[in-house]
C-alpha cells in the first residue's frame, strides 16, 4: 500500500509540474513568414545582431507588438521572415530571387538556432514557432491557368509540412499558424474589379481550409505537441473593415500614395491626405501598424487561454 501511495505521489507530482505553453510562459518566439511579419532581421549575422525594425506597416508589426507591448515575460523574439516570401520558391517564385522562402528560413533556423547557441538557449517547453504565410503563394499563382488551385495548395502545404517536421525533429512542440487575411479587400484586388476580388476571396478560403486540415493532420501524427493554435485573421480584418468609419479609419478601400512607401513617423500628414495612421492600408496590400497592434492584442489573448 505504501509503495502504491508513493507511485501515485510521483505521478501527481509529474502531472502537476507540467503546464501547457501559454503566452505568459513563452520565453522564445520564432517567427516565419513574409512582408506582414518581417522586421528586417538577418539571423545569418548572428543571434545578437541588431534588429533594423523594417516593416510593411509603417510602424510596429504584429511580431513587434506581441513581443513588445503585449510581452509579459520578456520573451526573446527571433524573426526570420522575408518580405515577398512564399513557402517554397521552387513551387511559387517570389518577386525577387533574393527573397527567402519558408524553406530558406527554416534552413537558417536549423543551421543557426536549432543547436541552441549562446543567446538562444531555447527549449521545447518554452518556445513558440509562428507561421504567417500564404499571401504570396495565393497572389503569385492567382493568374496561373495550368493548375487546379486547390490541388496546388495541397502540394505547397505538403512542402510546409516537411518544414514543420524538421522543426519538430529539432525539438519544436508549440506552433502558431495565422490564416491568410482577406487581401481580396485590399486596394490591389478591389481596383481590379469585383470579379477578381470575388475570385481571390474564394481562393483564400480554399487555402485556409487546406491549411487547417494540414495542421490538424500534423497534430494527429505527433501526439506530444503542446500548444497548437490556428488563428483565423479573417474575423479581425473583416470586423475592422466592416466598421472602419466607426473605428476611426478614414479610408478602408484605398490609400494615400504619398504614404505608400512609408513615412518618417506614425503621425505624418501631407496636404490632401488624412494623417497616415488614419488609413487602414499603407499601400495596395499592406495594413497599417494600427491593424497589426489589434491583431497582436488578440493573439496574446488567444495564446493565454
Amino acid at each position: 500500500m505504501a509503495s502504491r501511495r508513493a507511485l501515485l505521489l510521483v505521478l501527481f507530482t509529474a502531472l502537476g509540474s507540467w503546464s501547457k505553453l501559454t503566452w505568459g510562459n513563452t520565453k522564445f518566439l520564432f517567427a516565419f513568414g513574409d512582408s506582414y511579419t518581417t522586421v528586417g532581421f538577418n539571423i545569418s549575422a548572428g543571434v545578437d545582431s541588431p534588429v533594423p525594425g523594417f516593416t510593411s506597416s509603417n510602424g510596429p508589426n504584429w511580431v513587434q507588438a506581441l513581443g513588445g507591448r503585449y510581452n509579459v515575460t520578456n520573451t526573446r523574439v527571433f524573426d526570420l521572415a522575408s518580405g515577398g516570401a512564399t513557402i517554397d520558391a521552387a513551387l511559387v517564385p517570389p518577386f525577387l530571387p533574393t527573397v527567402l522562402s519558408i524553406v530558406d528560413q527554416v534552413n537558417q533556423f536549423q543551421g543557426i538556432l536549432a543547436p541552441q547557441p549562446q543567446g538562444a538557449r531555447w527549449e521545447s517547453s518554452n518556445s513558440l514557432f509562428a507561421f504567417w504565410i500564404g499571401i504570396n503563394d495565393i497572389g503569385n499563382s492567382f493568374s496561373w491557368n495550368n493548375i487546379t488551385h486547390v490541388e496546388f495548395y495541397r502540394t505547397i502545404l505538403k512542402r510546409l509540412d516537411t518544414q514543420l517536421e524538421l522543426l519538430y525533429t529539432s525539438g519544436a512542440r508549440s506552433f502558431l499558424f495565422l490564416t491568410v487575411p482577406p487581401t481580396n479587400r485590399s486596394p490591389l484586388f478591389l481596383d481590379q474589379g469585383p470579379d477578381v476580388a470575388h475570385r481571390m476571396k474564394n481562393l483564400i478560403t480554399a487555402y485556409n481550409n487546406e491549411l487547417t486540415q494540414s495542421v490538424n493532420t500534423f497534430q494527429k501524427i505527433h501526439r506530444d505537441l503542446d500548444q497548437v493554435t490556428i488563428f483565423d485573421t479573417q474575423g479581425i480584418f473583416n470586423a475592422l473593415l466592416d466598421n472602419a468609419k466607426t473605428l476611426g479609419f478614414v479610408n478602408a478601400t484605398g490609400y494615400c500614395e504619398a504614404y505608400e512607401n512609408g513615412t518618417n513617423g506614425t503621425t505624418t500628414q501631407v496636404k490632401g491626405c488624412a494623417p497616415v495612421s488614419s488609413y487602414f492600408w499603407l499601400n495596395s496590400l499592406h495594413p497599417m501598424f494600427t491593424v497589426h497592434d489589434i491583431l497582436a492584442h488578440a493573439l496574446s489573448t488567444s495564446l493565454s487561454s
